[in-house]
């Protein structure tokens, strides 16, 4: 389970990535391809820090989903719209589970 933990660790990374950058080539919102390429890269920084130390890697990483799921759906209860809001929160929430899953047991 560990291996698909970091597995979604990377595809949540890139669509983070991928969304900031939508987000300024669609709106020309720097904030977007800000916070989106900065998710990103803090979630690439766990991704490393679970080859370290899995616990603290994958629990960093379940934080920052936290994070990030708190900002999109404060977003989707202000604009009242899905997009982009609702997909980028379903990912956050199912690469949480997976993250979750391949957490390794106190010892």
């Amino acid at each position: 389970m560990l291996e698909t933990a970091k597995l979604s660790i990377v595809i949540l990374s890139v669509l983070m990535a991928v969304g900031g950058i939508m987000g300024f080539v669609k709106g020309k919102s720097k904030a977007s391809l800000i916070a989106g390429v900065g998710s990103a890269i803090a979630l690439i920084g766990c991704f490393f820090f679970v080859g370290q130390s899995p616990r603290q890697g994958l629990l960093a990483a379940f934080v920052v989903c936290m994070v990030l799921e708190f900002i999109f759906y404060v977003r989707m209860k202000k604009t009242k719209k899905a997009m982009p809001g609702g997909p980028l929160l379903a990912s956050c929430l199912i690469a949480q589970y997976f993250i979750l899953q391949g957490v390794p047991p106190v010892q």
